[in-house]
């Protein structure tokens, strides 16, 4: 959406009681080549799911992106954030190790060499960034309350260029023994943060770029609790 309109954020006044389907409809009259874009667009306000009748107020942030596929953005301590910079397996693993902790699997993500049988070059990761780390720490909580053994969990997930064989995302979970749900909550993550995290990727190979897009469309059900 961004290359056909030709800009990443635009400004725009609406009448009141205006919905989400209003403003796309008058997007689409001002953008014929929005036409173009994957009618399956996902939606957020204020960094949020919602759909498309969702009544607009003054100020709100609207986000309008495609099904996921899987600047630096952290909280705090650093275990959930996205960053450009490279990230290791033992680093992020770390940073889930307590005194209590008996037991830590991590995942990497890495980035291979080919793609539904097409070479790939190098990758070209990019995210809605304050809306990734929140979600981010949605996919822990909904990963502790499934898993309440949980000692601590941290995900990572690079952004930029990244080179074949780099990580492109790391999850680290921990628990007191390995039994109590470090191994179920490590893959939970990483299959969740694919389905809500605002994060894309485009693949670059000798034939040329494509943004790769994910299948699942969250909805206003998949906002984190409040």
């Amino acid at each position: 959406m961004r290359e056909l309109v030709g800009a990443g954020a635009l400004e725009r006044d609406v009448a009141p009681n205006t919905s989400i389907a209003g403003l796309l409809e008058a997007l689409k009259q001002e953008f014929p080549n929005l036409a173009a874009a994957n009618p399956q667009t996902i939606i957020a306000v204020n960094q949020e799911f919602v759909d498309s009748s969702t009544v607009l107020a003054d100020g709100d942030e609207v986000a309008l992106f495609p099904p996921v596929s899987g600047g630096t953005g952290a909280d705090d301590e650093g275990k959930f954030g996205v960053t450009f910079n490279p990230i290791g397996l033992d680093e992020i693993a770390a940073k889930v190790v307590k005194p209590e902790t008996g037991a830590v699997a991590v995942f990497g993500g890495v980035v291979r060499n080919v793609s539904g049988g097409k070479d790939v070059e190098h990758l070209e990761y990019e995210a809605y960034e304050a809306m990734a780390v929140a979600k981010l720490k949605q996919v822990a909580a909904e990963a502790r309350r499934q898993w309440p053994k949980i000692v601590d969990i941290a995900i990572v997930q690079r952004i930029g260029h990244l080179e074949v064989g780099e990580n492109a995302v790391v999850v680290a979970v921990s628990s007191p023994h390995r039994n109590d749900g470090c191994f179920e909550a490590c893959a939970f993550a990483i299959n969740r943060l694919k389905e809500i995290v605002p994060i894309w990727k485009k693949e670059v190979g000798p034939d040329g770029d494509e943004w790769i897009e994910g299948d699942y469309l969250p909805s206003a059900g998949d906002a984190g609790q409040q």
